[in-house]
Order: structure tokens, then sequence, then C-alpha cells
């Protein structure tokens, strides 16, 4: 299984040679493909080879551009992520809506759930209210339970004074771990052959992601719970490995301990079996245990 996360961070050659990525700069690093999950362009200053590019899409090896100030801004996938790809996007564009309503108030559930346990084990107030929200979340979530829980939530983690659209080194540090997630989520979905546009919540035309950002929603408090942890009183070079980090991390799911990537994987996996058979108890939702 790949696992490596490889980031380049400072002038530099990269090309391909026997399967190895070669990285040349300084000195020169060889690394296998076989064990590179994602590979991270955190400088400008980086010349890739199409070679290496197209033999990384070949094994699904995920690939993040950063911009000018060393933040996610784009990312390398496939056209088709599976051999019948055609044939799961027919499927997708058939799902029903019914049963979408009721898979997203299941996924508001959970996420409100792992919000709730992030507030009690950090002993903050409020975590007995979002059990209330909790058992308030309608199908479609059509009485926006979710954004009353984030409300409660953020405030409750960070202070009263703290707002999601600060310019503030936490709001920098969540949506950089947010984009590093929601980038795992979008690698998962093309390799399983399906459209990562089609939402089952999300909606927007301008965003190319609806259905990431639906998956993506259980896991944002495990990244919520790495910025508390951290105490963000700066975003620079230093924070952001750490929170790079956090692909490492192990999540519990299906009663074992999984690094995040792989839990991504198998969670993507079940809500296709779930969505393809209508059936919400195949859904394999990661848990934050207290």
């Amino acid at each position: 299984m790949s696992w490596r996360i490889v980031v380049i961070s400072s002038t530099s050659k990269l090309d391909l040679k026997l399967g190895y990525l070669v990285i040349r700069n300084e000195k020169t690093t060889k690394v296998h493909l076989g064990e590179i999950h994602t590979l991270v362009i955190e400088s400008t200053a980086v010349s890739l080879t199409a070679a290496l590019l197209n033999e990384m899409v070949k094994r699904k090896i995920k690939i993040i551009f950063c911009d000018e100030r060393r933040n996610p801004s784009s990312e390398l996938l496939p056209y088709y992520g599976s051999h019948d790809t055609s044939s799961k996007i027919r499927s997708q564009i058939k799902w029903r809506k019914a049963y979408m309503r009721e898979l997203w108030q299941e996924i508001v559930k959970e996420k409100i759930r792992n919000q709730r346990n992030n507030l009690k084990r950090f002993k903050c107030k409020n975590f007995k209210l979002l059990d209330e929200y909790i058992s308030q979340v309608e199908i479609n979530d059509i009485s926006n339970r979710e954004g009353h829980a984030a409300k409660v939530y953020f405030n409750s983690l960070f202070g009263m004074e703290f707002s999601r659209s600060l310019d503030i080194s936490i709001n920098h540090g969540l949506n950089y771990g947010y984009s590093l997630i929601l980038s795992c989520f979008n690698k998962e979905i093309v390799s399983n052959g399906y459209l990562t546009t089609l939402g089952i919540f999300h909606d927007n035309i301008f965003n190319q992601f609806n259905l990431s950002c639906d998956f993506m929603e259980p896991f944002r408090p495990f990244v919520d719970r790495l910025i508390y942890e951290m105490k963000l009183e700066k975003f620079e070079k230093e924070e952001k490995m750490k929170i790079l980090d956090i692909l490492n991390k192990e999540v519990m799911l299906e009663g074992k301990q999984q690094h995040m990537t792989n839990a991504i994987k198998i969670f993507c996996k079940s809500v296709f079996d779930s969505l393809n058979e209508n059936d919400i108890s195949l859904i394999r939702f990661p848990k934050d245990e207290l």
C-alpha cells in the first residue's frame, strides 16, 4: 500500500527513471512510485517532466500544486479512474433523489456527532446542545441543524469572537487541512469511476467537487481537532508540515485504527455501495472515539 507523502518545498527538478521519482536539487533523491500516496508541489520553482506526471496519474498518485503563498491551489486528476467509468457515471445519474436526501441526513448527524466529541474531549461547554441538534436532524437537513451546530461548535471551540470569515491563523490552518482532506476525497471518487461534480446535497454550478464536499463532512472535525491542539498563533511552513501530517493520522473505522487516507478509501467505497443498493447500513463512518 502506498503511504509516503512527498513534499517539494524548494527549487527542484523532478523526473521519472525506472519506476522512481527522481528529485534533483542540492542533492539527488529517489523514491519508488509504489511507495507514494501524495505528491505536494509546495514551491512554484519546481519543474516536472510529462513522463513523470503521466506515470503518476496511471498509478493514481495524488498530485497537489500550491500557489505562491504555498497554499493548495489545484490538483491533477485523471479523466478516467476506473475501467468501467461510463457504467459508474450512468448509475450515479440514476441515484434515487429520496435516498440521497436520507443519506445526507445521516452524514450531517455523523459530522455533528464528531463535533460534539471534540467539544467533550476538550471540556468545552455546549457539547450537550449538539446532542440535541443530532436528534433534530431531519431528512435532507431541511431545518439546517448543520449550520446551527457549526455556529455553536466553533464559538465553543475557538471563542465567542471567532468567525470562519476572519483572516487569522486558525482559519488559514482549517482551510489548509480541509483542502488536503478534500483532495483525498477527489482521488478516491475518481478512482472509483464517479464524477466529483455531481453531489448528493451540494449543487453549486461553480464547484467541481460537489460530491467530494458532501462525503468529506464527517472528516472535517478531525482537522478541527488538530488545529485546536496546535494553538495556532502563526501559519508558516512549520505549521503547514504539521497539518499535512493529518493524512498519516489514525481514525477508528470498522473497529480498527486506520490511517486517514485508508479510512477515506474505505468510507468512499461504502458510501458508493450504499447509494447503489439504497442501504444506509452499508456505510462505514469514521469514529472519533473518546
